[in-house]
Protein backbone atom coordinates (compact mmCIF):
# COMPACT_ATOMS: atom_id res chain seq x y z
CA UNK A 1 0.00 0.00 0.00
CA UNK A 2 1.03 3.72 -0.19
CA UNK A 3 2.05 6.47 2.22
CA UNK A 4 0.19 9.40 1.89
CA UNK A 5 0.47 12.75 3.00
CA UNK A 6 -2.42 14.49 3.87
CA UNK A 7 -2.44 18.76 4.82
CA UNK A 8 -5.59 19.01 7.12
CA UNK A 9 -7.60 22.35 9.01
CA UNK A 10 -6.70 26.03 8.92
CA UNK A 11 -3.02 27.95 9.33
CA UNK A 12 -3.07 30.93 11.53
CA UNK A 13 -1.00 34.10 10.51
CA UNK A 14 -0.55 36.15 13.78
CA UNK A 15 -1.07 40.34 13.78
CA UNK A 16 0.50 41.17 17.29
CA UNK A 17 0.77 38.15 20.46
CA UNK A 18 -3.33 37.70 20.71
CA UNK A 19 -5.03 38.25 17.32
CA UNK A 20 -4.42 36.29 14.27
CA UNK A 21 -5.76 36.33 10.36
CA UNK A 22 -7.32 32.13 9.87
CA UNK A 23 -10.46 30.67 8.54
CA UNK A 24 -13.14 28.75 9.32
CA UNK A 25 -11.79 25.39 8.38
CA UNK A 26 -12.32 22.64 10.94
CA UNK A 27 -9.95 19.98 9.59
CA UNK A 28 -13.22 17.44 9.85
CA UNK A 29 -12.00 16.89 6.14
CA UNK A 30 -8.73 16.20 6.81
CA UNK A 31 -10.05 13.74 9.56
CA UNK A 32 -12.38 11.80 7.23
CA UNK A 33 -9.62 11.16 4.26
CA UNK A 34 -7.72 9.81 7.26
CA UNK A 35 -9.48 7.52 8.23
CA UNK A 36 -10.96 6.44 4.68
CA UNK A 37 -7.05 6.15 3.46
CA UNK A 38 -6.37 3.97 6.73
CA UNK A 39 -9.01 1.65 6.02
CA UNK A 40 -8.08 1.15 2.69
CA UNK A 41 -4.58 -0.47 4.40
CA UNK A 42 -2.56 2.88 3.56
CA UNK A 43 0.00 4.73 5.91
CA UNK A 44 -1.04 8.45 6.69
CA UNK A 45 0.97 11.58 7.88
CA UNK A 46 -1.22 14.39 8.87
CA UNK A 47 0.73 17.77 8.54
CA UNK A 48 -2.19 19.77 10.78
CA UNK A 49 -2.96 23.44 11.76
CA UNK A 50 -4.63 24.25 14.58
CA UNK A 51 -7.96 22.30 14.96
CA UNK A 52 -10.70 20.26 17.57
CA UNK A 53 -11.13 17.27 16.09
CA UNK A 54 -8.93 14.47 16.91
CA UNK A 55 -7.30 12.29 14.23
CA UNK A 56 -6.92 8.64 13.66
CA UNK A 57 -4.60 7.61 16.46
CA UNK A 58 -3.04 5.09 13.65
CA UNK A 59 -1.91 8.51 11.57
CA UNK A 60 1.09 10.56 12.35
CA UNK A 61 0.14 13.53 13.04
CA UNK A 62 2.96 16.99 12.64
CA UNK A 63 0.52 20.04 14.14
CA UNK A 64 1.78 23.35 12.89
CA UNK A 65 0.42 26.58 13.43
CA UNK A 66 1.13 29.49 10.49
CA UNK A 67 1.43 28.33 6.79
CA UNK A 68 5.40 28.59 6.60
CA UNK A 69 5.32 26.17 9.08
CA UNK A 70 3.12 23.77 7.43
CA UNK A 71 4.92 24.16 4.33
CA UNK A 72 8.16 22.78 6.21
CA UNK A 73 6.82 20.46 7.89
CA UNK A 74 5.59 19.30 4.00
CA UNK A 75 8.61 18.89 2.53
CA UNK A 76 10.53 17.64 5.00
CA UNK A 77 7.85 15.00 4.64
CA UNK A 78 7.28 14.84 0.96
CA UNK A 79 10.09 12.97 -0.20
CA UNK A 80 9.54 9.85 1.37
CA UNK A 81 5.26 9.73 0.34
CA UNK A 82 3.98 8.38 -2.43
CA UNK A 83 1.46 11.07 -2.58
CA UNK A 84 -0.33 14.23 -1.10
CA UNK A 85 -3.87 15.16 -0.63
CA UNK A 86 -4.02 18.74 0.33
CA UNK A 87 -7.12 19.56 2.49
CA UNK A 88 -5.72 21.92 4.60
CA UNK A 89 -6.95 25.74 4.04
CA UNK A 90 -3.79 27.57 5.01
CA UNK A 91 -3.97 31.67 5.04
CA UNK A 92 -2.93 33.24 2.23
CA UNK A 93 -1.75 36.44 3.99
CA UNK A 94 -0.04 38.08 6.30
CA UNK A 95 1.13 41.10 7.96
CA UNK A 96 4.19 42.63 6.97
CA UNK A 97 4.85 43.22 10.34
CA UNK A 98 3.73 41.21 13.33
CA UNK A 99 3.36 43.75 16.50
CA UNK A 100 5.56 42.76 19.46
CA UNK A 101 2.61 43.75 21.99
CA UNK A 102 -1.19 44.09 21.79
CA UNK A 103 -2.26 46.37 19.40
CA UNK A 104 -4.41 48.71 21.37
CA UNK A 105 -7.39 50.68 20.37
CA UNK A 106 -7.16 54.14 19.34
CA UNK A 107 -10.63 55.29 17.80
CA UNK A 108 -9.26 55.32 14.42
CA UNK A 109 -8.79 52.85 11.27
CA UNK A 110 -6.34 50.35 11.51
CA UNK A 111 -4.22 49.99 8.15
CA UNK A 112 -2.87 46.55 7.63
CA UNK A 113 -0.14 45.61 5.50
CA UNK A 114 -0.27 42.13 4.11
CA UNK A 115 1.53 39.52 1.92
CA UNK A 116 0.42 36.26 0.26
CA UNK A 117 2.14 33.23 2.30
CA UNK A 118 3.32 30.66 -0.06
CA UNK A 119 1.40 27.92 -1.56
CA UNK A 120 1.89 24.92 0.24
CA UNK A 121 0.57 22.57 -2.70
CA UNK A 122 2.20 24.25 -5.91
CA UNK A 123 5.51 24.29 -4.03
CA UNK A 124 5.55 20.63 -3.60
CA UNK A 125 4.41 20.32 -7.29
CA UNK A 126 7.80 21.94 -8.09
CA UNK A 127 9.84 19.37 -6.56
CA UNK A 128 7.69 16.34 -6.87
CA UNK A 129 9.10 13.24 -8.47
CA UNK A 130 7.07 10.32 -8.63
CA UNK A 131 4.21 11.21 -6.65
CA UNK A 132 0.72 11.72 -7.26
CA UNK A 133 -0.80 15.15 -5.93
CA UNK A 134 -4.55 15.98 -5.12
CA UNK A 135 -5.74 19.68 -4.67
CA UNK A 136 -8.85 20.96 -3.13
CA UNK A 137 -9.80 24.06 -4.62
CA UNK A 138 -12.84 26.06 -2.19
CA UNK A 139 -14.08 28.83 -4.69
CA UNK A 140 -16.92 31.06 -4.32
CA UNK A 141 -17.62 31.86 -8.08
CA UNK A 142 -16.37 30.43 -11.51
CA UNK A 143 -15.65 26.94 -9.51
CA UNK A 144 -14.59 24.58 -11.99
CA UNK A 145 -12.60 27.00 -14.26
CA UNK A 146 -10.39 28.32 -10.88
CA UNK A 147 -9.76 24.96 -10.25
CA UNK A 148 -8.97 23.48 -13.56
CA UNK A 149 -6.22 27.06 -13.43
CA UNK A 150 -5.15 25.67 -9.65
CA UNK A 151 -4.67 22.07 -10.77
CA UNK A 152 -2.64 23.17 -13.62
CA UNK A 153 -0.69 25.69 -11.43
CA UNK A 154 -0.34 23.06 -8.59
CA UNK A 155 1.12 20.31 -10.66
CA UNK A 156 -1.90 18.39 -9.13
CA UNK A 157 -3.28 14.77 -10.65
CA UNK A 158 -6.53 15.71 -9.65
CA UNK A 159 -8.57 18.59 -7.92
CA UNK A 160 -11.36 18.26 -5.93
CA UNK A 161 -14.10 21.43 -5.77
CA UNK A 162 -15.83 22.52 -2.90
CA UNK A 163 -17.76 25.80 -2.01
CA UNK A 164 -17.56 27.46 1.69
CA UNK A 165 -20.66 26.04 2.49
CA UNK A 166 -18.24 23.14 3.35
CA UNK A 167 -16.40 24.93 6.06
CA UNK A 168 -17.20 24.04 9.63
CA UNK A 169 -19.94 21.62 9.09
CA UNK A 170 -20.27 17.87 8.64
CA UNK A 171 -21.49 17.47 5.35
CA UNK A 172 -20.28 18.50 2.24
CA UNK A 173 -20.87 18.63 -1.70
CA UNK A 174 -18.01 18.46 -4.15
CA UNK A 175 -16.82 17.84 -7.68
CA UNK A 176 -13.57 15.60 -8.66
CA UNK A 177 -11.88 16.61 -11.40
CA UNK A 178 -9.08 15.09 -13.30
CA UNK A 179 -6.24 16.37 -15.20
CA UNK A 180 -7.98 17.61 -18.51
CA UNK A 181 -10.16 19.76 -16.00
CA UNK A 182 -13.63 16.95 -16.63
CA UNK A 183 -15.60 16.07 -14.03
CA UNK A 184 -14.61 12.27 -12.89
CA UNK A 185 -17.77 12.45 -10.10
CA UNK A 186 -19.54 14.67 -7.87
CA UNK A 187 -19.82 13.36 -4.18
CA UNK A 188 -22.38 14.89 -1.69
CA UNK A 189 -23.34 13.74 1.79
CA UNK A 190 -21.18 13.68 5.23
CA UNK A 191 -18.08 14.20 5.07
CA UNK A 192 -17.07 10.14 5.71
CA UNK A 193 -19.13 9.41 2.60
CA UNK A 194 -17.41 12.03 0.49
CA UNK A 195 -14.55 11.09 1.54
CA UNK A 196 -14.41 7.51 1.35
CA UNK A 197 -15.52 8.51 -2.67
CA UNK A 198 -12.16 10.75 -2.69
CA UNK A 199 -10.08 7.86 -1.86
CA UNK A 200 -11.81 5.49 -4.03
CA UNK A 201 -11.27 7.56 -7.21
CA UNK A 202 -7.64 7.98 -6.02
CA UNK A 203 -7.05 4.48 -5.64
CA UNK A 204 -8.42 3.48 -8.94
CA UNK A 205 -6.57 6.31 -10.98
CA UNK A 206 -3.51 6.95 -9.40
CA UNK A 207 -2.20 4.48 -6.54
CA UNK A 208 -3.49 1.09 -8.63
CA UNK A 209 -2.19 2.49 -12.00
CA UNK A 210 0.73 3.80 -10.54
CA UNK A 211 2.14 0.53 -9.59
CA UNK A 212 0.78 -0.90 -12.39
CA UNK A 213 3.41 1.40 -14.23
Amino acid sequence: MSRILITSGPTRQYLDPVRYLTNASSGLMGKSLAEAALQLGHEVVIVSGPVDVNYPVSATVINVVSTDEMLEACQSVFPQVDGLIGAAAPCDYRPVKVAAGKLAKTGEPLLLHLIETPDVVASLGAIKNSQWMVGFALETADHRFRAIVKLEKKSCDLMVVNGPEAMHVASSQVEVLDRQGQVIEAIAGPKEKVAGGILRIIHERLIQRTKLL
